[in-house]
């Protein structure tokens, strides 16, 4: 993940550091990458600021240890004042430290098992983007046959559903109530837990 984020980052343009323990991780960076590369410990703020953290406008903390990644993130962000600061979590039983910390985490561990979960219930409904810790998520629902021709305000969503936008041909745009519905328009509606499983049982009484 981390060589891929930091190539993800070098082809836009960013300038990028890498800090590793290791010579051979950096073999992992792509072959095109040219940002730089430290040797050292995340934990060593004399590494930190080697790598140019003082000046930083974002951080990763993505070493395969929580509690390093956590600890890193939190001294970003409190003691550079790293405007953008995100952490990796794997083990799930570390998560309340990030959240002692006040770290914004991404979770590999539950966010992959949560999306495997939602892909394997129905190919009508498929998650789209992920909030926070997974309570909120937006989903993308090719529009039913049997709610084709109707105009949007008449398809009544579940609670703790919210539609926030319909793809048509490629084009998003807001949702108007009065838009009639067609057979290639895509809706895109934010739900939790609850909700997108209410959104499914809809979904399949409309096929009924």
């Amino acid at each position: 993940m981390g060589a891929e984020l930091a190539y993800r980052l070098y082809e836009k343009k960013h300038q990028v550091t890498v800090i590793d323990e290791m010579d051979e991780s950096f073999n992992n960076l792509h072959p095109s990458f040219q940002g730089r590369t430290i040797r050292g410990e995340a934990l060593s703020q004399d590494v930190l600021r080697r790598a140019g953290i003082e000046q930083a406008n974002g951080f990763a903390a993505v070493t395969n240890f929580d509690a390093v990644n956590a600890v890193v993130a939190y001294v970003a962000r409190s003691v550079y004042r790293v405007a953008n600061v995100v952490s990796r979590n794997y083990n799930a039983r570390y998560q309340i430290l990030h959240e002692a910390l006040g770290v914004q985490m991404v979770s590999s561990t539950l966010w992959g098992a949560q999306r495997f979960e939602q892909l394997l219930y129905s190919a009508d409904v498929r998650p789209n983007f992920s909030i926070g810790h997974g309570e909120v998520e937006v989903y993308e629902i090719t529009v039913p046959t049997a709610w084709r021709g109707r105009e949007l305000q008449t398809v009544k969503l579940p609670e703790q559903c919210l539609l926030v936008a319909l793809t048509r041909g490629g084009k998003a745009m807001l949702p108007a109530p009065k838009v009639l519905l067609g057979a290639s328009d895509t809706l895109h509606i934010s739900a939790t837990i609850e909700g997108i499983k209410e959104l499914r049982k809809l979904v399949v009484r409309s096929k009924e």
